[in-house]
């Protein structure tokens, strides 16, 4: 079955990301090459990295993320 793309406004910043995510209890974390055609988001949202990681996140638990260009 073929997936749709839900056209995700992060790959507006192009095809490769840096995301710096904020959690509701202060706690950030960066995560470097982020592959924007990938990214689904449900439930969790879910992505692949430049070096074959697969990430899931809990939107619940998410205050702000922070989307930089990668060159």
């Amino acid at each position: 079955m073929k997936k749709t793309n839900l056209l995700s406004s992060v790959e507006k910043q192009g095809q490769v990301v840096t995301q710096i995510i904020t959690f509701i209890n202060g706690t950030k974390k960066t995560i470097r090459g982020i592959i924007t055609s990938t990214i689904e988001q449900s439930q969790y949202t879910k992505f692949n990295t430049a070096d074959g990681r697969m990430v899931l996140i809990n939107d619940a638990n998410v205050l702000c993320i922070e989307v930089f260009k990668e060159e």
